[in-house]
């Protein structure tokens, strides 16, 4: 379906967060979650990217702590939860079983939280069921 009332194509979307220490997290999504981070970045404004997909961090500014995240992910969600685990990341949602997707929750050094989510294992029951 073609939208017929603008004369522009959409080139991407990505959230703007709010960051209190720049330094800190870069550690996180560089060193952590390795997302590469942009050559014209600075202490005050950057890009993380990761395949075609990126977040922008803002230091001090254009945004709120607890912004949540959807990042879809393909690939083995329990083998990233244990490394993330063993990285001192904190884990809002361990991997869970969802309708809509097999997914968990991260929490960055700001407070965001990252929703991991790929596809929902059709063989198991899915936490938002009925019992």
């Amino acid at each position: 379906m073609t939208n017929t009332t603008s004369n522009f194509r959409i080139e991407n979307i990505a959230p703007i967060l709010y960051v209190e220490d720049m330094k800190r997290s870069l550690q996180f999504y560089v060193d952590i979650l390795g997302f590469e981070n942009a050559a014209w970045g600075d202490e005050n404004f950057t890009s993380v990217n990761r395949e075609n997909s990126g977040l922008y961090l803002c230091k001090g500014g254009q945004g709120m702590p607890g912004t949540w995240v959807w990042i879809g992910f393909d690939g083995d969600i329990s083998l990233f939860h244990q490394k993330l685990l063993a990285k001192g990341v904190k884990i809002k949602l361990p991997p869970t079983n969802f309708s809509w997707a097999y997914e968990m929750q991260v929490e960055d050094p700001d407070g965001h939280i990252l929703r991991f989510g790929t596809d929902p294992d059709q063989n198991s029951p899915f936490h938002d069921s009925p019992t």
